[in-house]
């Protein structure tokens, strides 16, 4: 079943995020749909959670805004499947029924936020502009790690272990010592290793290493 779409209101200009809507209530769906379109972002409408799931194609930046007590999967549990999936939306939960144990729940489980019915019209676009935007700064810092992660897959084993002992602080002489090779030949695979890993600055170099996951590991 193909999801309620709301278009930009006209004049607003290219939308900057997707607000998925996830609430079984038709009359809620279609008021925040309006709502949220009416500031340019696109919205797409689901009455179940279920229904999002089989439709869903992770776009960026985006958020989901979902009912807590709803039919079947509730909102709770979508929020949870999201994060099993390491799926990388903010999740912000409504509910009419809410109360602190619930909310505990929903924010240990990582939601943005969560918001208790009747809610401000211009509490709920606030929020959703934030977490676009938290959304959007996620995928930006993803982006950037996973090229440090295809540059330092460019560097040769010999030159892995020279970086990973800059990391560390050694110097020239030390990291020639430990590898059994001259000071010449670590200062070249210095230099290769700044090419690849595109530092002009060994603070630059160390920032991405320490960053990265191949790093950590």
């Amino acid at each position: 079943m193909p999801p309620d779409t709301a278009l930009p209101s006209e004049g607003s200009g290219q939308t900057s995020g997707t607000v998925y809507v996830v609430d079984d209530d038709e009359a809620v769906r279609e008021s925040l749909s309006w709502l949220i379109s009416s500031v340019g972002l696109k919205v797409e409408t689901y009455g179940s959670a279920q229904e999002f799931l089989d439709a869903f194609d992770a776009e960026c930046p985006a958020c989901l805004i979902v009912d807590v007590r709803m039919p079947g999967m509730n909102g709770l549990e979508l929020q949870r499947r999201l994060a099993d999936k390491s799926i990388c939306l903010p999740v912000i939960v409504v509910t009419g029924h809410g109360d602190v144990q619930m909310a505990v729940h929903a924010m240990k489980d990582g939601a943005f936020d969560f918001i208790e019915k009747p809610y401000n019209d211009q509490a709920i676009l606030d929020q959703v502009q934030k977490a676009i935007a938290e959304c959007a700064n996620r995928h930006s810092k993803e982006s950037s790690r996973l090229e440090v992660e295809e540059m330092i897959n460019q560097l040769t084993p010999r030159e892995r272990e020279v970086m990973d002992k800059i990391i560390t602080g050694e110097t020239n002489k030390t990291i020639a010592q430990s590898l059994s090779i001259s000071d010449k030949t670590v200062e070249a695979h210095r230099s290769k290793v700044m090419e690849k890993m595109q530092s002009t600055s060994m603070a630059d170099l160390m920032r991405k290493a320490l960053g990265s996951q191949s790093f950590t590991n």
